[in-house]
C-alpha cells in the first residue's frame, strides 16, 4: 500500500480511503462480491465533497446522523454533499424509534421537542436524559416509529442513515484481518502516534483465502459479541461455526471462543455440557479443564485415563503444572499410590519488614530499600518489560519475517501466527541466526542498534514506555549471554504463556558484571502459576533469583 497522505492535507482521509479501495481491489478482487465491487467502482466518480462526507460519516460510530452535526471546514455544504451520494448508500429522513430519536438529541432538545405540561414541572426538568426517556416511553403516542421529521416538532434539522455500514465493515475486515482496528489507524500512523514495521507483502499475503473465510470470521465475531453481551452458553454454542476450518488463523479464533463457552457451561454447573465442549476443543488448557470437569462429575477413571494421555505429551509447562496438581487427587480416589512429584528448585528467600510509605507499591518500596542498602547496585522495576524487550530486539528480524500467513496489511503490530504452536518452527532458521549473536558476542551491538533504529515501532515484545537505553546497556553489561539465550528459548517454547511471569525487580552490580532478579510479594499475596514456573526455570539453570516477602511494620501507638 502506498504511503498515507500528510494529515495537513485538507482531504488526507479521503486519499487514504481511496488507497484502501485500490489496495483491496488489487489484493482481494477475486473474493469481492457484486455489492463490494460496485461500491469500489462507483466511489471515485462521485463529487469530491460527497466522497469526503461519506468517509467522514463512515469513520464515526453508528449509522444515524443529524445533518447539523456533519459540519466540516473542508466541506462547504453537507446537505448538498449528501445529495450527491447514491440512494442505496444513504437514506434521508429515516424512520426512527423514540430511542433512536433520543440518541440523536440532547436532554435539553428533548424537553423542547416534547413540550407538554407534564414535562414543565421542576421535577421533570431535573431528570437525567435516561429517566426523561423512560417517562416519554410511557406515553402510548410515542410507541410507534416515524420519520425523523415527524419526531422533530420544532426545528428544521434533518437526519440521514448510512445504509452501507455493513459493507464498509467488511472492507475494514479485509484490510485489517480483524474488526478491532478501525480507520483511525491511518490518522494515528499519519501523525506518528503509531508506527509499524514495514514488512514486504507479497501477492499471497492476505488474511482471507476465500469468501467463506470472510463469512466465517463474521460469524465468529457475532458469536463473540453475543458472548460479551452475556448470552447464555446454551444459546452461544449453536452460533459457533462448526466443521473443518482450513484456515489455521481463523480456527485458532474459533477454538479460543469455544474454550470460553466451555468455561461458561462450567460456571453454570452444566458439567456434562462443559466436558463435551472441552473434549472437542484444541485451545491450550481445554484438556486440563476436561480432566477437572470429569473429576467433578465423579468419573475418576475417565479423568485418570485422560490425565495419563496428557502426561505422555503435555502441551505446555502450564498443562504439566496443572496435571501435577490433579494427579494425587485422582490417585487417591482410585486407591492408587500417590505419584511422585518433581520437587521445585530451591529459590532464595528474602524477608523484609518496612515502614509503610503511603500508597506506594510493594515493588517500589522494596526497590527503594535495596537501592539505599547498596547505592552502587541499581534497582529497576521491570516485571515483564526487560526480558521481553531483550528478546524482541535481538530477534526482531525473525519476528517480522515476511512468511506466508503472518502479515497481510501495513498496520500489524505482530504476526498473525504469534501464538500458534509452529510460530518458532516456521522461522527456525531466522531465530537461529539471531540467537547465534549470543555465541559470538555481537548481540550487544545488535540489540542496541535495533533499539536505536526501531524505537517507537509497534512490537508484541517491546514496551517502549518502560524501556530506556540506560537499562538496556546495564542489562547487556551484567546478564551473561547464556542466560539471555535461555530466556529467549523459553519464550519461544510458548509465547502466549511465557511472555509473563518474570520477577518484578532486577538489580545490577556493574563493577562485578552481575545481576539478581527479585519477585516481590506483599502481605497476603501468593505466587502465581506463571511466576512459579519462571522461578523454577531460573533456579534450575543457575540464574540468580529471589522471592522477597514484605511485611509492613506496625505503626507506633
Amino acid at each position: 500500500m502506498a504511503a498515507v497522505l500528510d494529515p495537513t492535507h485538507r482531504f488526507y482521509y479521503l486519499g487514504n480511503f481511496q488507497q484502501v479501495l485500490d489496495w483491496l481491489a488489487q489484493r482481494y478482487g477475486d473474493l469481492l462480491n457484486a455489492e463490494e465491487r460496485d461500491f469500489i467502482t462507483a466511489f471515485p466518480g462521485l463529487p469530491l465533497a460527497s466522497r469526503a462526507l461519506f468517509v467522514r460519516m463512515m469513520m464515526r460510530k453508528g449509522e444515524l446522523f443529524r445533518v447539523s452535526k456533519l459540519g466540516y471546514p473542508e466541506i462547504d455544504c453537507s446537505l448538498q454533499a449528501l445529495r450527491g451520494l447514491p440512494g442505496a448508500w444513504v437514506e434521508h429522513d429515516p424512520v426512527l424509534s423514540l430511542q433512536q430519536f433520543a440518541q440523536l438529541s440532547t436532554r435539553a432538545e428533548l424537553l423542547v421537542q416534547f413540550d407538554s405540561p407534564a414535562l414543565r414541572s421542576p421535577a421533570c426538568k431535573a431528570l437525567r436524559k435516561d429517566a426523561l426517556l423512560s417517562l416519554l416511553a410511557e406515553d402510548a403516542a410515542h410507541g410507534h416509529p416515524r420519520p425523523f421529521s415527524q419526531w422533530q416538532h420544532k426545528g428544521s434539522d434533518q437526519a440521514v442513515r448510512l445504509l452501507n455500514r455493513p459493507l464498509c465493515e467488511r472492507l475494514r475486515l479485509m484490510l485489517f484481518g480483524n474488526l478491532r482496528q478501525d480507520w483511525s489507524e491511518f490518522v494515528l500512523a499519519d501523525i506518528g502516534t503509531l508506527r509499524y514495521e514495514r514488512v514486504t507483502l507479497g501477492p499471497e499475503a492476505r488474511g482471507f483465502r476465500s469468501r467463506a473465510d470472510i463469512d466465517l470470521y463474521l460469524q465468529l465475531h457475532a458469536c463473540r459479541q453475543a458472548y460479551e453481551a452475556g448470552t447464555a452458553a446454551g444459546s452461544l454454542l449453536p452460533m459457533l461455526p462448526h466443521g473443518a476450518f482450513d484456515n489455521p488463523w481463523l480456527d485458532s479464533r474459533r477454538q479460543r471462543l469455544m474454550f470460553r463457552i466451555g468455561q461458561l457451561f462450567e460456571k453454570q454447573q452444566d458439567l456434562s455440557q462443559a466436558h463435551a465442549v472441552y473434549a472437542g476443543c484444541a485451545y491450550p488448557g481445554a484438556r486440563a479443564r476436561a480432566i477437572r470437569v470429569l473429576e467433578k462429575l465423579g468419573r475418576f477413571g475417565a479423568a485418570h485415563s485422560l490425565l495419563r494421555t496428557a502426561q505422555q505429551s503435555p502441551e505446555s509447562e502450564a498443562e504439566r503444572q496443572h496435571l501435577a496438581r490433579i494427579a494425587p487427587r485422582l490417585a487417591r480416589q482410585l486407591g492408587q499410590p500417590a505419584p511422585g512429584r518433581r520437587r521445585a528448585a530451591i529459590v532464595d528467600r528474602l524477608d523484609l519488614h518496612l515502614p509503610r510509605q503511603g500508597a506506594a507499591r510493594v515493588e517500589l518500596a522494596v526497590g527503594d530499600y535495596l537501592q539505599r542498602q547498596q547505592p552502587e547496585a541499581a534497582v529497576f522495576y521491570v516485571e515483564n518489560v526487560l526480558a521481553n524487550a531483550l528478546f524482541g530486539l535481538l530477534c526482531w528480524e525473525a519476528i517480522f519475517a515476511a512468511i506466508p500467513g503472518a502479515f497481510f496489511h501495513p498496520f500489524q503490530r505482530e504476526p498473525a501466527d504469534l501464538f500458534s504452536a509452529d510460530f518458532h518452527g516456521r522461522r527456525r532458521a531466522q531465530f537461529e541466526r539471531c540467537l547465534a549473536r549470543l555465541e559470538d558476542g555481537s548481540h550487544r551491538a545488535a540489540i542496541l542498534a535495533t533499539h536505536d533504529a526501531k524505537v517507537g515501532v509497534q512490537s508484541p515484545f517491546v514496551a517502549w514506555g518502560g524501556l530506556t537505553r540506560e537499562l538496556l546497556e546495564l542489562a547487556l553489561d551484567c546478564i551473561p549471554p547464556a542466560h539471555l539465550r535461555l530466556w529467549c528459548l523459553r519464550i519461544l517454547e510458548d509465547v502466549r504463556e511465557n511472555r509473563s511471569g518474570f520477577p518484578d525487580l532486577i538489580q545490577f552490580w556493574p563493577q562485578q558484571r552481575s545481576y539478581r532478579m527479585i519477585e516481590v510479594k506483599g502481605p497476603g499475596d501468593k505466587l502465581q502459576d506463571n511466576q512459579l514456573r519462571w522461578l523454577d526455570y531460573c533456579a534450575r539453570h543457575g540464574m540468580p533469583v529471589s522471592v522477597c516477602y514484605l511485611q509492613w511494620e506496625a505503626l507506633a501507638a
